[in-house]
């Protein structure tokens, strides 16, 4: 799996920064491409540190994108 999350209410991605590993925020999917988690225990504590209610948060698998389990519109 290659995850990402994502704000719901901003648009923004939430990954690992390639320099240093300090979560941070990312508007451009490019720059969190670099940040993918590859396991739902890292994620977890990605939203339980570095997310608030208002943020929305979900999780994308990549991996999902663009086949019969694709995300429904």
């Amino acid at each position: 799996m290659r995850l990402l999350v994502q704000s719901k209410a901003s648009g923004r991605f939430l990954c690992p920064a390639l320099s240093d590993g300090q979560p941070c925020w990312v508007a451009s999917l490019k720059e969190a491409g670099g940040g993918v988690v590859f396991d739902l225990e890292t994620v977890d504590q990605l939203i339980a540190d570095w997310c608030e209610l208002d943020d929305l948060p979900q999780v994308i698998d990549l991996d999902r994108l663009g086949t019969e389990a694709d995300y429904l519109p």
